[in-house]
């Protein structure tokens, strides 16, 4: 099937072909995301105004919208310029006035003659004790009262575009609607009672009442499933291309792992070891591993993804780390190092920094297969980085690492299994619809020996108070960070932020006390300013966002955020995460900038109350919606437009279940219900995924 079909030309014309559509609308329309009919039929009504027709306004509580047959009484235009022009009607019961600001005498004649009867419908409101409806929506001939919805959808609009206009352009693309071929599985449609299609989009855009505009409504179920079945129909393809290709599975002999286990101070977790387990088995399994190890800070990520590696070399292949930074690349290596030692595995690390003869003689020896673990970033798959025998893949933090990353990594014809780690804990809905083409491995408990890290809210206004802190603290040996905000786009600013808090510091705490770090550093730099942390020669570390990730500094136990009303939750959450980590007991000092919004202080407070990341994150996605959550443009989160993540989890892991079985029992999708849902990924426009079929 090389093209869109046929039938879903008229939805994917020029949006001019649409009634009351010229050029200068569909730049307006162009504006919402809406070019075609296609985007049009699926900007659903917002809200609905009653319009049931009534006898009289009497009794009615203004402000409220009513429609009423009157008798059009004496006209009054206004006598001085400015001043609005009224006219008195009489429904059945009481009198009110029409009122008509800049209105032309002569056209408002012609509309509202005195003597005879119209339909009005607008909003009734009291004035100077005067009931009156101003520039009422619809003026009609009693007998044109059908042209008026008795409940009326209200839609979402843009500069130069009205309901009016809206309703006409959405009535000519709804006609353009035509029945399709059933994609959904028949026993859930059942099950669901689902209209079909096209009747659910009719009955999307005439709501009857309020409650046929809510996510639960039928039509409205079935138009989001439609969305996220599409969308997981994607990721299910992505997956069965990527699960093609690997011929070898690697088994666990358990030799080295049991020696690294042997000289762990202590026994893993019972999440850790079942998430040993789970990679173990999809590794040994002849289908490519795909699996999210997913860990909430400090839950002992690193132990799991380097057994998995063990298994990669057990089985006598190799197996690589790739972290997104040069730091986190190096503290994976440091990390690793000791369990590496306590192996006999050799391990090494390429980062770009590697040139010339030290970089060939690591391309040489990987290529021998005498480096059996490699950590790195990204130049570990370079063109000219080529493997012994590779097997296994580690991806750190996966949000800069996307579905469509994850095919390329494919695509290099190494057919290794990838395991992915993200300390991110994510909701269940944004897991599904992130790596829904993933299996999930979830690390939910806390390694023995763990501080707890206690969390205060304190006020920018007592920072003499938190310096003193510190000082006392440094006195005793231990080290702090202090986190500045991003202040805004601009990254001067952001550096004088983090710029003036260091020299405030150092004034306070001494010269050689306080360190920095920011984005605008060089690497190398960078580096040596962490490096001088880590060996504990600076006490105090002032960076911007940059040590979120990763940085382990065991001997670190004081975290101070400044201004920690404006970063998100997940990422306060993250930067307290960063202490800790060694036997000390830890603080984590919120500093936040008076008067906080409600929201403001809810988000330090859901921090005060728990260290549960997974609670944190559904908090999160609860207060910010899904798209805010995790920044858009990296988050390879699809838009929506009639889909809602934070309440459609449920219908989100159904289409997951459901795609994945259909894509089993018809791959090429070439039965009935396979065509029919070719033509959902067109009309869904996930034309990227109809070249995934083998056959397409």
């Amino acid at each position: 099937m090389s093209g869109r079909p046929e039938v879903l030309f008229p939805l994917f014309a020029e949006l001019e072909t649409l009634e009351g559509v010229g050029p200068k609308t569909a730049a307006h329309f162009a504006r919402m995301g809406v070019e075609k009919p296609r985007d049009l039929i699926f900007h659903l009504p917002l809200a609905g105004v009653d319009r049931e027709k009534r006898d009289t306004v009497q009794g009615v509580k203004p402000p409220a919208v009513v429609t009423v047959e009157v008798e059009v009484g004496q006209h009054h235009p206004p006598k001085i310029r400015g001043r609005p022009y009224r006219v008195d009607v009489q429904d059945s019961k009481t009198r009110f006035q029409l009122v008509f600001f800049h209105a032309h005498a002569e056209y408002l004649q012609r509309q509202l003659p005195t003597g005879q009867r119209r339909l009005i419908s607008g909003k009734l409101e009291f004035f100077d004790g005067i009931a009156q409806i101003v520039h009422p929506d619809h003026i009609l001939r009693p007998e044109q009262a059908g042209q008026i919805p008795a409940y009326e959808p209200v839609y979402p609009l843009t500069e130069g575009v009205t309901q009016k206009l809206m309703a006409r352009a959405m009535q000519s693309a709804l006609a353009r609607v035509m029945p399709l071929a059933e994609w959904i599985d028949p026993g859930l449609k059942k099950r669901e009672s689902w209209p079909d299609w096209d009747r659910a989009l009719h009955i999307a855009h005439a709501p009857k009442s309020a409650s046929d505009l809510l996510p639960t409504a039928p039509a409205r179920a079935r138009l989001a499933y439609d969305e996220l079945f599409a969308h997981q129909l994607t990721l299910a393809l992505a997956r069965a291309r990527q699960r093609r290709g690997k011929g070898r599975p690697s088994r666990a002999t358990g030799k080295l792992q049991s020696r690294v286990l042997a000289a762990l101070p202590y026994r893993p977790t019972g999440a850790q070891q079942r998430a040993i387990e789970e990679i173990s088995a999809d590794m040994a399994g002849p289908q490519r591993m795909s699996r999210l190890l997913q860990g909430d800070v400090g839950s002992g990520k690193t132990l799991v993804a380097f057994m998995a590696l063990l298994v990669a070399v057990e089985s006598g292949g190799q197996g690589v780390m790739m972290a997104p930074t040069e730091i986190l690349a190096r503290q994976h290596y440091q990390a690793l190092l000791p369990l590496a030692e306590s192996a006999g595995v050799v391990l090494e690390i390429l980062t770009g920094r590697d040139k010339g003869q030290e970089r060939a003689a690591k391309l040489a020896a990987l290529a021998r297969g005498d480096i059996q673990v490699l950590v790195g970033t990204h130049a570990v798959f370079q063109k000219d980085v080529v493997y012994h025998d590779l097997r296994l893949a580690v991806v750190d933090e996966q949000h800069r690492f996307g579905v469509r990353q994850r095919l390329e990594l494919g695509a290099k014809g190494q057919v290794a299994d990838v395991l992915v780690m993200t300390a991110t804990p994510i909701p269940r809905s944004l897991a599904l619809a992130q790596y829904g083409d993933m299996d999930v491995s979830v690390l939910d408990e806390k390694p023995p020996g763990r501080q707890p890290v206690t969390t205060a809210l304190v006020s920018l206004g007592r920072i003499d108070e938190v310096v003193t802190h510190l000082r006392n603290a440094i006195a005793e040996g231990r080290q702090a960070y202090w986190v500045c905000p991003l202040v805004d786009e601009s990254e001067v600013s952001d550096l004088t932020a983090a710029q003036q808090r260091f020299e405030f510091l150092r004034a306070r705490l001494g010269e050689g006390a306080v360190g920095l770090v920011h984005g605008q550093l060089p690497a190398a730099e960078k580096d040596a300013a962490m490096a001088r942390f880590v060996a504990g020669q600076t006490k105090v570390l002032v960076a911007t966002t940059v040590i979120e990730v990763g940085v382990d500094v065991p001997n670190a136990s004081i975290m101070v955020i400044e201004r920690a009303e404006s970063f998100g939750l997940a990422q306060l959450h993250q930067l307290r995460g960063r202490v800790g980590r060694g036997s000390a007991a830890s603080t984590c000092l919120l500093l936040y900038k008076s008067p906080l919004s409600a929201a403001g202080r809810r988000r330090l407070e859901i921090l005060r109350e728990t260290d549960d990341g997974f609670r944190i994150a559904e908090e999160d996605l609860a207060m910010r919606g899904a798209g805010d959550l995790i920044g858009m443009a990296q988050s390879g989160l699809p838009k929506f437009l009639v889909a809602d993540l934070e309440h459609q989890t449920d219908l989100m892991a159904t289409a997951q279940t459901d795609a994945r079985k259909l894509l089993q029992e018809d791959p090429e999708l070439l039965s009935p219900r396979g065509q029919a849902t070719r033509v959902l990924l067109w009309l869904m426009e996930q034309d990227k995924s109809i070249r995934l079929i083998t056959v397409g």
